[in-house]
Formats: structure tokens, C-alpha cells, sequence
């Protein structure tokens, strides 16, 4: 097939509807909890973190939300983002099968993270929040916040993962650029952070820990409120244009994926990309196998147990059914920051417990290897996250390639790499190594996670 390098949309084209997968599954998702009482959480106990219009959509059961016109004007500056055919990597692995990946790395911030910050700040603008705190791994959930905030004039702070921290000091530039305020965590900034730190000077931090110490400097302000990057539901809503783009621009060459693999640490980027094409598969209108792919290091869903856990180390936040290593959990500290989450979304895991999609964990070392061929084949550095959802394709093409059969593969390349060299710096070197994670780790968290009845 004559397919073109880059499909693109027109920006009349642009999807003006978020998608909420929740009244198209054969079952509900468990509820959040409160922390106190394990009562089914009610939209007051999230009013000290969230606006009302995010809360809303939190617990939505409409299919489609409109997008305000004031985010679509945002999200102009980079969307509709372009959805390529990956002809020289599928020549490089003399492979039948026909690679697709959406690229949400044009984004101001380089990565998918600003099409929820975009919107969620402005919500909190329309509410009169003027102060916004968050955590980060990596830094791109961070960059995108800053960014955002910059758009509608609201002040961020950001407690970003000590390991991360340390290691990508330009992400802190970024963020610190467009006018966020940025804390190593765990800080001297909170209570929680001080014990930390009073116990190891040199600790490498967590999402669990930069969560708590965000929503604790949150919850003791009336004028502030607190944003997530991923793993709640109005988050992966948001990300659900990257999917309804892909399904446009797919069907203007006349392609429908036999595959779609994504990188998954929290789950926005592979519930953006998954979600509409899950809800064509459950209408029968394609037949589409759906892996989430994870770090080895850090298996929430193949390693991970099914049951209710904070989303936080501290243990401040609701109680959510996800696929969790223990809330206190502690990731090696490894180049996909972003992937580096003791939880999964509750959203994913309720589509993995039911059999809807698929998982599977690779470690670093491969997944580096394949972005080296990809970048050296397409030309664009990968951030480490997605080089775990470009390893799982190539996977399939080198299957593809034994096999005859020429299957489409989608993916999503969440974000580039421009900021991550000193991680290729290391891998070019020889000096990466794979950390796989014992059980007997999995189970000492585990031990921390309450017993729900």
C-alpha cells in the first residue's frame, strides 16, 4: 500500500468532543473511596482538590463532553498533531507489516501531557483558583502545567520526584521558564517531606510522595486546588482526542490497526490512544488487539494486585480499585520517569480486569535499543516512556516478519526525547542496566495496602 510518510488533519477537522468511555462498558467501574470511612466517595470529598466542573466530569456517565472553545483555541497551536507512517523503520526490520504512530511530541511542551493541563487549568481559572499545585516524574506533566497556567494566568507549583530532579535539570528550566515554581520531593516544604528526608538525606522520591506533598500544600489553602497529570478519569477523558484523531486520520488511508500498543505508567497516554478505538471494538467495528505496555522495573498491571490502595504515599487521597504495587512502593529510579507510578488508572484496570486489553512489561535495555533504531530510521529522538510501546512494535513487526503476515500496528509517541539525552548518554556508553522487580518487593508494599471489605 501507497500510504504517505504523514497523515495530517485539516484544523477544521480537529475533534471538538472529549470521549468518556464509561457508559460503553459491559460493567461500571468500582467507585472511589473515602479515605476515612471506605464509604463510595461523593463529589464534596474532592471539593478541597478539584473545581466543580472537573469533579463533574470525574464522575460523568455522558459519552461525550464538548471541548470549550477556549481550549480548542490552546490546543491550536499544536493540534490536530500528525499521525505518521513509519516506512524507514519497517525497511530497516524488513518487516511486511505497516507501523503507524501518532506523535504528540509538536506540543509546546514536547509530549501529550498539555491537552489535560490545557483544560484543567482553565477550568480552575473559571472558578477563580489562582494558585495551582502538582507533582511530576519526568518533567513533562510539570513543563505542560507551567505552560498552561502561563496561558490563563494562574501560579503553579510543582514538587517534581527527587531521582527526576536531580537527573533532568533542564525539564526545571522548562518549567521554571514559563513561570512554575519547582521543589525537589521529598521537600522541606511539608511536614511529610521533612520525615523523609530526616531518614535519608539522598532520597529518590516517588509519584506517591510528590502527590502527597502537592495535595497536602493544596488542601491548607482555600485559594488553591490541586491538578493530576494522569491516572484519574477526567485526565485520560481529556486525553481521548489523541485516539479520535488517529481513528480520522487512519481512515482517510483506509487503515484500521490489528494492534495498538501504548506505554502506560499512570495510563493518560494509553487511555488517549486506547480508548476510542476500544469503543469501535466493543461495537463491532474492528477487532483490534489493545496492549498496554510497562517498565519491568515498574509492573502495576502484570505484576501488581487488583484491589483499592491510596494514590499517594501519605495516604491523603481517595481510595481507588487499580492494579498497585502498594502505595508505598518505591520505584528504582529509572530513565522513564514518567512511568514510574506504584498504581495504575482505575480506568485501565477496570479494561485489563475485564479482558478488554492486554499487558506487557520489557525492560530498558531493549526498549533503548529499539529507540536508537527508531531515531536513527525516523529521525526523532524518543522520550524513554514511549521507547516501551516502540519496542512492543517492533516486536510484533519481527513476528510479522517470521510469520508473512503484514498486520497494521498503531502506536503513540507520547513525546520526544530532546530533553532525555543524558539517559542515551548512558545506554550509548554500555552502562544501562535492567531492574526487574522481585516479588518479594511487591509484597513488603503490599503489606502498607488496606483491607477493604
Amino acid at each position: 500500500m501507497n500510504t504517505p510518510t504523514k497523515i495530517l488533519l485539516d484544523e477544521r477537522d480537529m475533534p471538538t468532543r472529549w470521549y468518556n468511555i464509561v457508559p460503553d462498558l459491559p460493567a461500571p467501574p468500582p467507585p472511589p473511596l473515602h479515605p476515612a470511612t471506605h464509604q463510595p466517595a461523593v463529589a464534596d470529598d474532592f471539593a478541597a482538590l478539584f473545581p466543580r466542573a472537573l469533579i463533574e466530569q470525574e464522575m460523568s456517565t455522558a459519552r461525550f463532553i464538548d471541548i470549550p472553545g477556549a481550549v480548542l483555541d490552546v490546543y491550536r497551536l499544536w493540534r490536530p498533531s500528525p499521525l505518521f507512517r513509519a516506512h524507514r523503520l519497517e525497511k530497516l526490520l524488513d518487516t511486511p507489516a505497516r507501523i503507524y504512530y501518532k506523535y504528540e511530541g509538536v506540543s509546546p511542551a514536547g509530549s501529550h501531557k498539555p491537552n489535560t493541563a490545557v483544560p484543567q487549568v482553565w477550568y480552575n481559572a473559571q472558578e477563580g483558583v489562582r494558585r495551582l499545585t502538582t507533582e511530576t516524574g519526568a518533567g513533562q506533566w510539570g513543563s505542560s502545567l507551567a505552560f498552561a497556567c502561563a496561558q490563563f494566568g494562574l501560579e503553579c507549583e510543582i514538587w517534581q520526584v527527587a531521582a527526576s530532579y536531580r537527573a533532568k535539570p533542564y525539564r526545571r528550566t522548562m518549567m521554571e521558564l514559563w513561570g512554575g515554581k519547582v521543589y525537589s520531593s521529598p521537600s522541606d516544604r511539608t511536614a511529610f517531606g521533612c520525615e523523609l528526608l530526616a531518614g535519608n538525606p539522598d532520597h529518590p522520591g516517588s509519584l506517591g510522595i510528590a502527590i502527597s506533598e502537592a495535595v497536602m500544600e493544596a488542601a491548607a489553602d482555600p485559594q488553591a486546588r490541586y491538578t493530576l497529570g494522569s491516572v484519574l478519569n477526567h485526565v485520560l477523558l481529556h486525553q481521548t482526542i489523541i485516539g479520535e484523531e488517529a481513528l480520522l486520520q487512519l481512515a482517510k488511508v483506509g487503515e484500521t490497526p490489528d494492534v495498538l500498543v501504548a506505554c502506560t505508567g499512570g495510563g493518560s497516554n494509553f487511555g488517549g490512544l486506547a480508548f476510542p478505538f476500544l469503543r469501535e471494538k466493543l461495537a463491532g467495528r474492528i477487532h483490534t488487539v489493545i496492549r498496554a505496555v510497562e517498565p519491568a522495573a515498574c509492573p502495576s498491571l502484570t505484576k501488581g494486585e487488583y484491589r483499592y490502595d491510596f494514590g499517594d504515599t501519605a495516604g491523603v487521597t481517595p481510595l481507588m480499585k487499580m492494579h498497585t504495587l502498594g502505595h508505598r512502593f518505591i520505584p528504582e529510579p529509572i530513565h522513564a520517569g514518567g512511568l514510574r507510578y506504584h498504581g495504575m488508572a482505575p480506568l485501565v484496570s477496570h479494561v485489563y480486569a475485564l479482558g478488554l486489553v492486554e499487558a506487557l512489561a520489557i525492560g530498558q535495555s531493549e526498549c533503548f535499543a529499539r529507540a536508537v533504531q527508531f531515531a536513527r530510521s525516523e529521525g526523532i529522538v524518543p522520550a524513554p516512556e514511549p521507547t516501551h510501546a516502540i519496542a512492543a512494535a517492533v516486536r510484533e513487526a519481527l513476528a510479522c516478519r517470521e510469520s508473512g503476515e503484514s498486520k497494521v500496528i498503531l502506536t503513540a509517541l507520547c513525546g520526544h526525547g530532546h530533553l532525555d539525552l543524558a539517559a542515551y548518554e548512558k545506554y550509548l556508553r554500555g552502562e544501562m542496566v535492567d531492574l526487574d522487580l522481585p516479588a518479594a518487593t511487591i509484597a513488603e508494599a503490599m503489606r502498607a495496602v488496606p483491607v477493604i471489605e
